[in-house]
């Protein structure tokens, strides 16, 4: 009985739950179309309030495009009334304006009338202004003297050097810009190619002998002379050089510049060590054969050279010139020997460009006929040499050769160019010059000094023997331009200052170094 009651109360509650959910649907859906009313009234009212609006705009509109009509004709209007007013004006101005002018004259007149001030009230004022401005100046300058610790006038002449230096230095820069071109440089590769040539094809080089400056002794001097002072005299009389005795009194010196008279002294003094005694008359039989001895072998030498070259031969003065040579040296380097090669590669050179062979000969062969006249006359032995060229009947081409080649006078023809170039070649290969250590050592010296003595060189080293000097300059205080024009006066300084024979060439190195330490 309980269940059965159990079910039917079940059965009744399913039943009313159904209904109240349709009952409840049915209000959502009342609830629904009353929405939908109030909204179709919603859009209807805002429809009609939207007509109205635009009722309401367009009457707008048409009444302010009247009025903007009635306001431009308004404008126009009073346009029109303005420009009569400003004519009406422009009138009325012109009139004041004269007005104002003639006025204006008046004034001008009255003012010119009194500004007639006495001059010397202004010139008084004008000095003292003056004086003040110099007072302040004055001050100024002592004020900046002593913050820069230098005088106004060393510190005007520090910035005008600095500008004179900087100025030369931009020429310098600009001159090598245009004078140094792709041209320039074919120039000279040609120029060494062609001394290359001309080098290698003098198969046979002259070589140097040290020069006869001392005579030894035989041993045992000391107990039986075989010469004394007396001797020695002698010999100076007759060869015009200085004879004496060394410190140990085992060897004699000859000294002077006269190597033709170095020569007969020695000789005679060779003459006499075998046979001791030669006094009187019978040392001057001896001294009057070695003389002329000496003199047929100057003529010889000067007749080989000329000879050897294949040239014709030369007035007898230039001759003997050419022959004694064959008694000088200079750095050990005989200087027959030099001009007899020279003369080779100056006709090798001429030869390659198509010149007279001959002429290029002749030139190189005379090119240090004054050397074997410096103990005579004073001067340049290439001026010396160029004047006796001309003198004795030699072509103004062969006389500027020699006299240009140690640039004495201007260069007048690619042959003195070529004489140049061959004594440099002659005198500058390898070992055909000897100098003592102590030179040497003093030749690198003078060489580095000179390049220490130029502001901003850090260092500098004569290395090749000579040949080269390298200068490392401080990068601060040089620039790039400035290190071509310091290449430039280095080397003028030192061709100037020092005898040497060739070439120095002098390398200007500037870098810059960045240094930092990694830790």
């Amino acid at each position: 009985m309980p269940v059965a009651l159990a079910v039917v109360l079940a059965g009744v509650a399913g039943a009313c739950g159904g209904l109240w959910l349709a009952l409840k649907a049915r209000a959502r859906l009342d609830q629904a179309r009353h929405a939908w009313a109030q909204e179709i009234e919603r859009i209807a009212a805002a429809a009609t309030r939207e007509g109205q609006a635009l009722r309401l705009q367009a009457e707008v509109t048409a009444r302010e495009e009247a009025l903007v009509r009635r306001a431009e004709a308004e404008a126009e209007l009073r346009t029109q009334q303005v420009q009569l007013a400003e004519h009406e004006a422009a009138l009325a101005g012109r009139k004041v304006l004269a007005d104002e002018e003639a006025r204006a004259l008046d004034e001008l007149a009255d003012d010119l009338t009194q500004r007639e001030i006495p001059l010397a009230e202004l010139e008084r004022e004008t000095r003292g202004l003056e004086a003040e401005m110099a007072s302040l100046r004055a001050r100024h300058r002592g004020e900046l003297e002593r913050a820069a610790r230098t005088p106004a006038s060393a510190a005007m002449r520090a910035l005008v050097e600095v500008e004179i230096e900087e100025a030369r230095t931009l020429a310098d820069q600009l001159v090598r810009n245009a004078s140094e071109g792709d041209s320039v440089t074919e120039v000279a590769r040609a120029a060494k190619r062609l001394m290359g040539i001309s080098a290698g094809r003098m198969a046979d080089h002259f070589y140097s002998e040290r020069p006869q400056s001392i005579i030894l002794l035989p041993e045992g001097r000391g107990e039986r002379p075989a010469i004394g002072a007396d001797d020695l005299k002698l010999v100076e009389g007759v060869s015009g050089v200085s004879l004496t005795f060394t410190e140990e009194s085992d060897a004699i010196r000859i000294e002077g510049l006269d190597g033709v008279g170095r020569e007969v002294a020695r000789r005679c003094v060779g003459r006499m060590l075998r046979r001791p005694g030669l006094r009187g008359g019978a040392f001057a039989k001896v001294a009057a054969e070695v003389t002329a001895e000496v003199e047929r072998e100057v003529v010889e030498f000067g007749q080989r050279g000329f000879g050897m070259l294949k040239l014709e031969r030369a007035h007898p003065e230039l001759l003997n010139l050419i022959g004694r040579l064959n008694f000088r040296t200079s750095y050990s380097q005989n200087q027959w020997e030099h001009s007899v090669e020279a003369g080779f590669l100056c006709g090798m050179m001429a030869a390659e460009l198509g010149l007279d062979v001959k002429t290029a000969r002749r030139a190189a062969l005379l090119h240090d006929i004054g050397k074997a006249l410096t103990h005579e006359l004073d001067g340049s032995h290439a001026v010396i040499g160029a004047d006796y060229a001309r003198r004795f009947g030699e072509s103004e081409v062969i006389a500027n050769a020699i006299g240009a080649h140690h640039t004495e006078e201007p260069f007048g023809s690619a042959y003195a160019h070529l004489v140049a170039a061959a004594d440099a070649m002659s005198g500058g290969r390898p070992g055909s010059r000897r100098q003592t250590e102590d030179n040497h050592m003093a030749k690198l010296a003078e060489i580095e000094r000179i390049a220490h003595s130029f502001r901003g060189v850090g260092e500098a080293f004569a290395v090749q023997g000579g040949r080269e000097v390298r200068v490392y300059v401080e990068e601060e205080r040089v620039s790039d331009v400035a290190a071509a024009k310091l290449a430039a006066d280095i080397a003028e300084v030192i061709s100037r200052e020092m005898t040497f024979p060739g070439q120095i060439k002098v390398t200007v190195i500037r870098e810059f170094k960045a240094v930092e330490m990694a830790s």
